[in-house]
């Protein structure tokens, strides 16, 4: 396994290459990564796994100077798993050599929701990043996890748009045995928070027992998502069921239909903000 950090480089490495298989990640990699790098290499040929906290996905009072980084102990773990050829750890300075003026715009009505409501820009800087490192690294396939489930979606939608010949493709979200979602923003929370913190995955539960029982109302299920966080000391900021293939409201008889929907979650427990999601 090869860890390179210049793009010439990185390009030289896998040049005659057509099979690459690519894996986004911000570091601080857990069993969800490593999920993801095993799938790439079911669908793909070298496997590429990029590391990098990317600015400009974060807003200004977000977590990118404590966002936690660990590449040896990532270039480790990656090295264990034996399925990576090539770990792409670029610095702030070879991915921006001078200021990224130029940057994707998704669409508002699917970056301006959820997270793109509570995180304005967010879904500029990430586009704009998986689109740079599609540029580098060239993959026929990259894999990312549903538990992004919104920028999953965004994703796919601005390789589809630009024509880019790139497969997208989506893991199921990897939990902890007490259902807690696996994220690299986990180690934020005190022993009390992990102990509270599979409550999200149960409240998302909660809403999917409500519509299987017959509730066709989502804004009194939302609602009550909400009271039910919110009363065990979490600061909430979305709970919100959605269909699947556009991310827009349900109407009750679309419900009734059986239209393929998603809830999904975003919460602040003490100072870490997790999100999740559930299909229905």
């Amino acid at each position: 396994m090869k860890v390179i950090h210049a793009i010439d480089e990185l390009r030289d490495q896998l040049r005659g290459q057509n099979r690459v298989a690519l894996v986004p990640t911000m570091g601080k990699l857990h069993a969800g990564h490593l999920a993801l790098m095993k799938m790439a290499r079911q669908h793909g040929d070298p496997v590429v796994a990029s590391i990098f906290v990317n600015r400009l996905q974060f807003g200004p009072n977000e977590d990118f100077d404590r966002y936690p980084r660990a590449l040896q102990d990532d270039v480790e773990k990656l090295e264990e798993q034996r399925a990576v050829y090539v770990v792409f750890a670029p610095d702030d300075k070879e991915m921006y050599p001078e200021p990224q003026n130029y940057r994707v715009q998704p669409p508002g009505d699917l970056a301006d929701i959820l997270e793109g409501e509570f995180r304005p820009g967010f879904f500029h800087g990430v586009c704009t990043v998986v689109l740079k490192l599609f540029s580098c690294v060239q993959p026929r396939v990259a894999v990312f996890g549903k538990k992004d489930y919104q920028q999953l979606m965004i994703v796919r939608h601005m390789c589809r748009q630009f024509q880019l010949p790139v497969e997208i493709l989506a893991h199921e979200t990897v939990r902890d045995a007490d259902g807690l979602a696996l994220s690299s923003r986990n180690v934020y929370l005190t022993p009390e928070e992990r102990a509270e913190a599979p409550q999200l995955y149960a409240t998302l539960q909660d809403v999917q027992a409500g519509l299987r029982a017959g509730e066709l109302d989502t804004d009194v299920l939302e609602a009550r998502a909400r009271e039910r966080l919110a009363s065990r000391g979490w600061g909430v900021d979305y709970v919100s069921v959605r269909r699947q293939h556009d991310l827009r409201k349900a109407s009750p008889e679309q419900v009734r239909a059986g239209e393929p929907l998603v809830v999904l979650v975003a919460a602040k427990l003490g100072a870490t903000r997790l999100i999740d999601n559930l299909e229905l």
